[in-house]
C-alpha cells in the first residue's frame, strides 16, 4: 500500500491506530500469505485503508480528501496529461496561480511529487485519497483511447481470429474506427483467458467498476479490469459477436462465437443476464481438443477404468453420470462416446445446448420454444433406430420413462442427473416418478464424480497431513499417517496457485442382482450405499485419498470437493 511499511507501522502504533495484538496477528498473516504487514491489516479487516491514510496524512501535515462527487473541469483535467496521470496514479484536484494540487494514494511517495514538478513545469502539492477513489476518478475523466493505450500498444497481433458466419469479426461492416480499440480489447480478453487455461470468462458489472474474472481449474481469478466507462461498449461487442440482439437488455440471451486462437478452433458459449448495474456476461470456452482426452486422461485408476470400459460396452441399459454443475459430467459423456464411436454403431444425442460437435455422431439441439423438448426429441430419435442414445440431462418423469423404455428395448442410454453421490440417483429416479421395477431392470451403473486440481509438477514438494485433516478423515486418515504426500509450493508456471490442470474423482455404483432386488423393495439410498461399499465401491473421498497417496492432488482439494461425503 505504501512505500515504507516499517515506518508506517511505527506511526500507526504511536498514534494508537493499531493495537499490539492486532499487529502480531497481521505479521503472522503476512508471513503465511506473502504480503506486507500493512496489507495484511487491511485484508483481515483490522484497519481500513482510509484509516491508515488519515493517520499518515496527519503525520505529514497533508489533507485527506474524498473524491466522490468531484467534478473536473476540462482545463483542470488537461493540466495533467493522461499518460502522466496513469503512470503516477494521480488526479488533479485544484489549480491556483501558485500551485497545482493533486490527489495521491501514498503520502510517503515523495518521488511522485518531485517528478510531477519536473514534468509539469509548475509547483505541485499533494493531498491524500484512497486508491479506489483515484481509480474511479481516472476511469471517469480520461479518454477511452488513453485508458487502453498501454494494453493496445501490444495488441497489433492478438492471435485471435473471430469468425461470424465465415466473416472476420475485425472487418465488420458496422465497425467504425472508434470501435477498433473495443474490438481489440475483447479479442485480448479472450486470448488471455485461453492462455491461462480458463474454462469461463465472467464479465460482471459492479456499482463502481467492471469486473473481469477467469475460471481457472474450477476457481475464479480476478484479472485486470477494464474501465467502468467501457462496460457498455464491451458487452455490446460480445453480443454482436454472438449474434444477439444488442438493443434487448431486459431479458437473458444465449449465443455462440466461433474463434480460432493460435491455430485451434474454439467455441464460446455466451450467456447474458440483466443485473443491477448492467448485463452480466459469461462466456464458456469449449476447446474441441478436450474431446480427444480419452478415458485414461479423465483420472481413473486402472481398476475403475476396467469397470468403466466394461460398462460403456454393454449392449443396453442406462448409464448415469451424476454431480453438481461444473463437475465434468459432459466431458466424461463425450469421452465415452468418443471411445465407442465406430462405423458399425449409430449414435444420436439430445442436448441443450450442443456443446461440442462430434464427427460421426448425430446431435439434436433441444428447442423448447418450438416444442422440441427432451422428451419430444427422444421419442423422435428412437424411430431413427440408434444403437446408442445420449441425453443431456434427465429432468422430468416423461424423459426418464422414455429413457428407461429405450434401454429395455435394446438401446444403450447415457445421461446425467444432479445428485450428491451415486446411490442417490436411484432415489432421484423414484422421486421423479419412474416405477421401481423399471429402475431396477434398466439401470446398469451410476458414476458420481467431482473435479480436483492437480499438483503443479514444477513446484511440487513433500508435506505431511495435518492433525485437522486426520481428525476429519478418521479411519480413512490412517493411510496418510506418517506417509509422505505432496503439495504445490506455487510458481510462475501455475500463477502461484500450486495447481495445474484437473482430473476427476469417481464413485462407480454398479447394479448387481442383489442391488436390483433392493431397488425393487425401495430400500433407502443409505442402505444401497452401504451394500455397494461392501461390494467394493470406492466413495468419492476414498478415491480422493488414493489420488493424494499417488501424489496427484492435495488433501485440501479432496476435502473441498467431498465435504458432503461423510462415509
Amino acid at each position: 500500500m505504501t512505500s515504507n511499511d516499517d515506518y508506517v507501522l511505527e506511526i500507526l502504533t504511536e498514534n494508537g491506530v493499531v493495537q499490539a495484538e492486532h499487529l502480531e496477528r497481521a505479521r503472522e498473516i503476512a508471513v503465511r500469505e506473502g504480503v506486507s504487514v500493512v496489507d495484511a491489516l487491511v485484508r483481515d479487516g483490522i484497519l481500513r485503508e482510509a484509516d491508515i491514510l488519515q493517520a499518515l496524512a496527519s503525520q505529514f501535515g497533508m489533507e485527506m480528501v474524498s473524491l466522490q462527487g468531484l467534478e473536473l473541469a476540462p482545463e483542470l483535467r488537461d493540466s495533467v496529461p493522461v499518460e502522466i496521470a496513469r503512470r503516477y496514479h494521480v488526479v488533479p484536484v485544484v489549480r491556483t496561480d501558485h500551485a497545482l494540487t493533486v490527489a495521491i494514494s501514498d503520502p510517503l511517495d515523495y518521488d511522485t511529487l518531485d517528478n510531477l514538478r519536473h514534468l509539469l513545469k509548475c509547483n505541485v502539492e499533494g493531498v491524500v485519497a484512497t486508491r479506489d477513489e483515484i481509480n474511479v476518478a481516472l476511469d471517469k475523466y480520461y479518454a477511452v483511447e488513453a485508458d487502453m493505450s498501454a494494453m493496445l500498444d501490444q495488441m497489433d497481433d492478438t492471435g485471435v481470429d473471430v469468425s461470424l458466419g465465415g466473416l472476420d469479426a475485425g472487418s465488420d461492416a458496422s465497425a467504425s474506427e472508434s470501435d477498433a480499440p473495443i474490438i481489440k480489447l475483447v479479442s485480448k480478453i479472450i486470448l488471455e483467458a485461453f492462455r491461462h487455461r480458463a474454462s469461463d470468462i465472467h464479465l460482471e458489472p459492479m456499482e463502481k467498476r467492471f469486473r473481469v474474472r477467469f475460471r481457472i481449474d474450477g476457481v475464479l481469478h480476478e484479472v485486470d479490469n477494464p474501465p467502468k466507462r467501457l462496460q457498455s461498449a464491451i458487452i455490446s461487442r460480445v453480443k454482436i459477436m454472438a449474434e444477439m440482439d444488442i438493443s434487448e437488455k431486459r431479458i437473458p440471451q444465449d449465443g455462440r462465437i466461433q474463434v480460432n486462437i493460435m491455430g485451434r478452433d474454439i467455441d464460446l458459449r455466451v450467456s447474458t443476464v440483466p443485473a443491477s448495474h448492467g448485463e452480466g456476461v459469461v462466456m464458456r470456452i469449449l476447446d474441441k481438443q478436450n474431446l480427444a482426452l480419452g478415458l485414461p486422461k479423465l483420472g481413473f485408476f486402472s481398476d475403475d477404468q476396467q469397470t468403466f470400459e466394461r460398462l460403456i460396452n454393454l449392449p443396453d441399459g442406462i448409464l448415469l453420470v451424476t454431480g453438481p454443475t461444473g463437475s465434468g459430467k459432459t466431458t466424461t459423456l463425450y469421452a465415452c462416446l468418443g471411445e465407442i464411436n465406430r462405423p458399425d454403431r449409430k449414435i444420436i444425442t439430445v442436448e441443450n445446448p450442443v456443446e461440442y460437435h462430434m464427427s460421426g455422431v448425430n446431435q439434436v439441439q433441444v428447442r423448447e420454444d418450438v416444442g422440441m423438448t427432451f422428451a419430444a426429441a427422444l421419442r423422435a430419435i428412437l424411430r431413427q433406430a440408434p444403437n446408442i442414445v445420449m441425453i443431456g440431462e434427465i429432468r422430468d418423469k416423461e424423459t426418464a420413462s422414455i429413457a428407461t423404455e429405450a434401454s429395455l428395448t435394446g438401446h444403450l442410454v447415457f445421461s446425467t442427473l444432479h445428485t450428491n453421490d451415486a446411490p442417490s440417483a436411484v432415489t432421484r429416479l423414484l422421486d421423479i416418478g419412474v416405477k421401481p421395477f423399471l429402475v431396477a431392470s434398466s439401470l446398469r451403473a451410476v458414476i458420481a464424480q467431482r473435479l480436483v486440481r492437480l499438483i503443479c509438477d514444477n513446484c511440487r514438494e513433500p508435506t505431511q497431513a495435518s492433525e485437522h485433516h486426520l481428525r476429519i478423515l478418521g479411519a480413512l486418515g490412517e493411510q496418510l499417517n506418517s506417509v509422505e504426500i505432496f503439495k504445490g509450493r506455487g510458481c510462475s508456471n501455475c500463477s502461484l496457485s500450486g495447481y495445474m490442470g484437473r482430473k476427476g474423482l469417481f464413485e462407480i455404483f454398479t447394479i448387481t442382482e442383489e442391488i436390483q432386488r433392493m431397488i425393487y423393495e425401495k430400500v433407502p439410498a443409505s442402505q444401497l450405499r452401504k451394500r455397494a461399499r461392501e461390494n467394493g465401491m470406492h466413495t468419492l473421498r476414498e478415491d480422493g485419498v488414493r489420488k493424494v497417496l499417488a501424489g496427484i492432488t492435495t488433501l485440501d482439494e479432496v476435502m473441498r470437493v467431498t465435504m458432503g461425503d461423510q462415509a
